[in-house]
C-alpha cells in the first residue's frame, strides 16, 4: 500500500514537472530565439525596455533563461530547487508587468505569471521524485544547501530587478503596464 502510495506520488510530480517545464520552456524560447512565434531576443528586448527592464536585451536574455532553462531542468527532474527557483523569479517579473490589470488574465491581469510561478517553486521546494535525473543522480544537485540559495539568490534577484523597473517607470521612464500608452 505504501509502496503503490508513493508511486502514484512520483507520477503525480512527473506530470506536473514536465507540464510545468514545458510550458515555461515554450515561452523562454519564444523569448531567446522566437520559437513558437515569439520575437526572439531583438524583438523581447526592445519590449522589455519599454516596460521598464532596462537593458532591455539583457533582461530579454534572463527572463528567456529562466523561463527556458529552468524550464527545461524541471521537466528533466534535474536540479530541481535551481530549476523552480529561477522559473519562480522569471515569473515575479512576468507578474509584476501584469499586476496593474488585476488578477485574471481575461484581463491581461498576472494570474497565468503567478500560476507558472507557484507551481515551479512548489516543484522546487517538493523535490523531483522517483522518476527524475536529481534521482538517477543520486540528489547530486538536490541538496538542502542548494535548496536555499537557490531561493535565495533567486528572490534578491527578483525583488532588485522588480524594484530597479518601479523606480524606472516612476520617473516616465517606461510604459508601466506595457501597452503602448506610456503608463496612462
Amino acid at each position: 500500500m505504501a509502496s503503490c502510495l508513493h508511486s502514484r506520488r512520483d507520477l503525480g510530480l512527473l506530470v506536473l514537472r514536465v507540464g510545468t517545464g514545458a510550458v515555461l520552456a515554450a515561452h523562454g524560447t519564444q523569448k531567446l530565439f522566437g520559437w513558437f512565434g515569439g520575437g526572439g531576443l531583438e524583438a523581447t528586448g526592445t519590449a522589455m525596455e519599454s516596460m521598464g527592464f532596462v537593458p532591455g536585451r539583457q533582461s530579454a536574455v534572463a527572463a528567456g533563461l529562466g523561463e527556458a532553462g529552468g524550464g527545461a531542468l524541471l521537466a528533466l527532474g534535474l536540479a530541481t530547487p535551481a530549476a523552480g527557483a529561477a522559473a519562480a523569479g522569471a515569473m515575479a517579473g512576468a507578474v509584476a508587468v501584469h499586476a496593474p490589470a488585476g488578477f485574471f488574465a481575461q484581463s491581461g491581469g498576472y494570474e497565468y505569471p503567478a500560476f507558472l510561478g507557484f507551481a515551479a517553486a512548489a516543484i522546487g521546494l517538493t523535490g523531483a521524485g522517483r522518476y527524475s535525473l536529481d534521482h538517477a543522480t543520486g540528489h547530486r544537485f538536490d541538496q538542502p544547501w542548494t535548496l536555499a540559495a537557490a531561493f535565495v539568490g533567486s528572490a534578491a534577484a527578483a525583488a532588485v530587478v522588480v524594484g530597479k523597473r518601479q523606480r524606472h517607470n516612476a520617473v516616465g521612464g517606461a510604459d508601466e503596464d506595457g501597452d503602448g500608452d506610456g503608463g496612462r
